[in-house]
This record gives C-alpha cells, sequence and structure tokens, in this order.
C-alpha cells in the first residue's frame, strides 16, 4: 500500500475544513480567515473562490447527491448556500450573532434541510435560505450535530446532553443526559449506534431504538474526533497518542478490548474509508498513517507531513485522501496497492 502525492494547494490561513463533493469532481477547502476554494479533483486547479464569510468560515457540508450545491456556516452568524459550478451565491440565512460552528444535511431528497447550530440555536433551513423550523435554545451551547444516516432525525449535543429532533414534525424524539462536555457525534452507517466524543475523556455509545447505553472510559485526553466504518462494525476514536478502536459487531464492545494503533504524537483526525475498509489517521507531529484494523499486522503505510492535520476527506470513490494542515497547506494524496 502506497500513499502518494497527487496535489496540493495553499490556502491564505489554517485550513479549517475540507468536503469532497458528492460526485468526487470538487474538493472544497475552507481558511479559517473566510474564503472557500473550489478544487478539481484532477489535478488541484482552482475552479472558484468563493468569499466565504467575514470574520471566518468554520464548516463545509455539500449537499447529498447534488454536486453543486455547497453550504458554509462562519463567524458572521449566517450559514450561506453556493452553486459550485457557477462559483455564485445563492442564499443566505442568518441565525444571530453567535458563530455557526455545525451543518448537518438530512439526505432524504423529497425535501432537503439542512440543520445548523449557532451558539444555542438550531435551526432547519430550506435551499432557499429560509428557516423551516428553529428549534427552542438548548440548555447550553450546541457542540455537535449528527443527522441519521436513515434520514428522519438530527441529534444535537451540549454540555448536559443530546436531544433527538425529528426532521419532519420537528419534534423532540428524545433525550440523553450525559453529565459532561461532548465535542464529537457520529452515528454508524446502519443508524443503530449514536455515539459522542467526551471531555471526561470517554466515549459513550446509544443505541437509540433500545434504549441501551454503553460507556468507553480509560482515555489519556479528550475525545474529539470518531469515524466508523462502512460496515457500521469498527468505530475509531482518537483521545491520546494511540488510535483506538473498538469492534461494535453484535451487542457492542462493552466487555471488548479494543485494538490500539499506536501514534508518536496525539492522534488529531481519523477518517474511514466510505466503501472500503482502510482507517486513515492523524497525530500532532504530522504523521499520516493507513491501517487495516482486522489485520493481524494492521499498518498498511505512513507519510509524514510538514505540519499537523487539520482534517482528512476521502474522496467518494476512495481513491484519494485530502489533508488539511495547520499550515494551510492542502494535501491530495492518491492511495495505491
Amino acid at each position: 500500500m502506497q500513499l502518494t502525492k497527487h496535489w496540493a494547494a495553499t490556502l491564505d490561513d489554517y485550513a479549517i475544513d475540507l468536503a469532497w463533493s458528492p460526485d468526487g469532481a470538487l474538493l472544497a477547502a475552507a481558511s479559517s480567515a473566510g474564503p472557500v476554494t473550489l478544487h478539481a479533483a484532477a489535478d488541484g486547479a482552482a475552479r472558484h473562490t468563493l468569499p466565504g464569510h467575514d470574520d471566518g468560515t468554520n464548516v463545509l457540508a455539500w449537499q447529498p447527491g447534488a454536486a453543486a450545491t455547497l453550504a458554509t456556516g462562519g463567524q458572521d452568524g449566517s450559514v450561506k448556500f453556493w452553486d459550485a459550478a457557477a462559483g455564485q451565491h445563492t442564499a443566505s440565512a442568518s441565525l444571530g450573532s453567535a458563530w455557526v460552528e455545525h451543518l448537518a444535511w438530512d439526505v432524504r431528497p423529497a425535501a432537503p434541510l439542512l440543520f445548523a447550530s449557532a451558539g444555542k440555536k438550531l435551526a432547519a433551513i430550506r435551499l432557499d435560505g429560509t428557516v423551516a423550523h428553529t428549534f427552542p435554545d438548548a440548555a447550553k451551547t450546541l457542540t455537535a450535530l449528527a443527522t441519521v444516516p436513515a434520514g428522519g432525525c438530527v441529534a444535537a449535543a451540549y454540555f448536559g446532553g443530546i436531544n433527538l429532533w425529528d426532521s419532519d414534525d420537528f419534534r423532540l424524539q428524545k433525550n440523553f443526559a450525559y453529565a459532561n462536555g461532548i465535542h464529537a457525534l457520529v452515528w454508524s452507517p446502519d443508524s443503530k449506534w449514536l455515539v459522542s466524543g467526551n471531555q471526561d475523556p470517554s466515549v459513550h455509545l446509544w443505541i437509540p431504538e433500545q434504549d441501551i447505553e454503553l460507556h468507553m472510559s480509560g482515555y489519556e485526553g479528550k475525545v474529539k474526533h470518531l469515524a466508523f466504518d462502512h460496515g457500521s462494525r469498527w468505530l475509531a476514536t482518537s483521545g491520546g497518542r494511540d488510535a483506538c478502536i473498538w469492534d461494535c459487531a453484535g451487542a457492542g464492545p462493552e466487555g471488548r478490548e479494543p485494538a490500539m494503533l499506536p501514534h508518536d504524537a496525539p492522534v488529531c483526525a481519523v477518517a474511514f474509508q466510505h466503501t472500503h475498509g482502510l482507517l486513515a489517521t492523524a497525530s500532532a507531529d504530522g504523521a499520516v498513517h493507513l491501517w487495516s484494523p482486522e489485520r493481524r499486522q494492521p499498518l498498511r503505510a505512513t507519510v509524514k507531513m510538514p505540519a499537523a492535520a487539520t482534517k482528512l476527506a476521502w474522496s467518494p470513490d476512495d481513491r484519494h485522501l485530502a489533508i488539511g494542515s495547520e499550515k494551510g497547506i492542502v494535501y491530495v494524496l492518491a492511495c495505491e496497492g
């Protein structure tokens, strides 16, 4: 297995987010200074540079199945929609003065909705920028959003718990109390597991349909990064100098020993391929590793980058790995072998 340089591009500031278009033709790269650049996947050429948000862009989210629609959230308290093919701004929604830090699409194409959080506020927004619904304020600042893969529900985390909101009638489905800070949320692709990465530091798992909870502690530090493989079996987490891999088959990981994938510095990003089995991990010393968690010897490839990664993103066909860095360089590596 080899990772080889495909292309690289330089942003004007820290690479705060990366996202591939659903058709894999474009890579959107957001600079913390505000601009968003749309790069051609084939050669890295800048197709369009979008102005993004005053004071800074925070997050990117492509509409699933619609390659031309990109949503962004920023420090100006707004959500913006962009026609990526034309490089044009199409609509905006203002959520107030708080930063928009989290975006999540409902995947159902019949009535696409974008969920966006700003401070304690959560809103459901249509493609034309109109607000379909504003939810009751959370008890504390919202710290993570995740829409269930099957559609119909969004999980919104805050210090103290998680609310599950119905994305059809906007009613509260469930509330899960958690007496600490939550840094990350992820659903398993089969929609069975909802997982939080926590400040205490730990990982907490719910099976919402059965009201089952599991708790995994013992981490060195806060757990800020989570990823499931496409089969919903392997859960990768940060939280120290090892990437921790939990086996979520059957009744889940409680009582099972996790696999520990070692790094020389704290893990700062994890990302599984979409339809294949490789896991990419990055650590604060600039190292990026590829792993096959099910193998006896899981390490497949290693590259050393000039700066720590801020984001890892696999292309939709799993052939390329995009890496955003603290120094504002975006690298796209080809995965071969």
